[in-house]
């Protein structure tokens, strides 16, 4: 019980330091690249500093303000915790961008961009890291995609594509097309944060040496495999004798070229197919050590 009790401890305080982290991250990114250079970003975010630059108030004030009716819809649609620790981030940057006070870390709009989108996608990415977020756009996007047959992503980018043609009017083509710009660093730095560097990644191997290529898979990179059923398809007539046994596993994407080396030594000619891998539960995904 006391094991259990720690282990909920010292989750809750990683959880709100990465919060802390991110919104950080995200501070830097705004008050030292984006913001002083009028630039914008997708998302609410992107909405909150048009609606700055438009009325002359402080971006602090909309990013509270746009972003209370997704804390309240993340509590209904996901849980109380996340609402919670959504609002703590949230306000945590709205009082950071008021209080840190950056110079002009560049005047170049490429380093601008780039380097703006990285570190507010790096502190977005560690709140949802943290379990909670610091833009509300995915809490819209997920109660919009539970009612209309779009994906997460395709809504996400239909809301985009309003607010930087409102950039493109107010800011101007070329700030607009730089927010764009902003917007890819972010999303992409976004995305290697909350997957991390061992993005998974699933391999189907087809070869007729398909008992060396799994051995060598254990022994070599101690990975689990699991044999599939394979059915030749190729031709008018089915031979059954043609049939073979499928290679499947899930490695991270850091150890795709040893697998690719074990595979090209055992079967040059064999069929691999390499595909991303979104989520993995359960299943022997972690490295375990092989014994003869």
């Amino acid at each position: 019980m006391k094991q259990s009790t720690y282990a909920s401890r010292g989750k809750i305080i990683l959880d709100f330091f990465l919060i802390a982290i991110g919104i950080l991250s995200a501070s830097v990114g705004l008050k030292g690249f984006i913001l002083p250079n009028h630039f914008t970003d997708g998302g609410i975010t992107g909405v909150s500093i048009l609606a700055s630059l438009a009325s002359n108030t402080t971006i602090s004030f909309w990013i509270i303000i746009f972003n209370i009716p997704f804390v309240i819809m993340g509590y209904r649609q996901i849980s109380w915790v996340f609402a919670l620790k959504s609002a703590i981030g949230i306000i945590g940057l709205a009082i950071a961008l008021l209080f840190i006070h950056l110079p002009v870390i560049t005047t170049d709009k490429l380093l601008i961009a780039v380097f703006g989108g990285f570190f507010l996608g790096a502190g977005i990415g560690f709140a949802i890291r943290g379990g909670g977020v610091l833009d509300g756009t995915e809490v819209l996007a997920l109660a919009l995609s539970k009612r209309f047959s779009f994906s997460i992503g395709d809504i996400i980018l239909v809301i985009n594509l309003f607010i930087f043609s409102a950039a493109a009017f107010y800011l101007g083509m070329e700030a607009a097309l730089y927010s764009v710009l902003t917007y890819l660093a972010a999303s992409k730095t976004v995305d290697f944060i909350v997957q991390g560097i061992e993005e998974y990644t699933s391999v189907m191997i087809i070869s007729p040496k398909n008992e060396e290529i799994r051995r060598g898979i254990i022994e070599v990179m101690g990975r689990g495999v699991t044999l599939l059923k394979g059915e030749r398809g190729f031709g008018l007539h089915h031979d059954p004798s043609l049939d073979l046994k499928i290679v499947y596993c899930i490695l991270t994407r850091l150890e795709i070229p040893k697998l690719k080396a074990i595979v090209h030594k055992l079967d040059p000619d064999a069929f691999v197919v390499i595909q991303s891998v979104n989520e993995v539960r359960g299943g022997m995904v972690k490295k375990r050590s092989y014994h003869h």
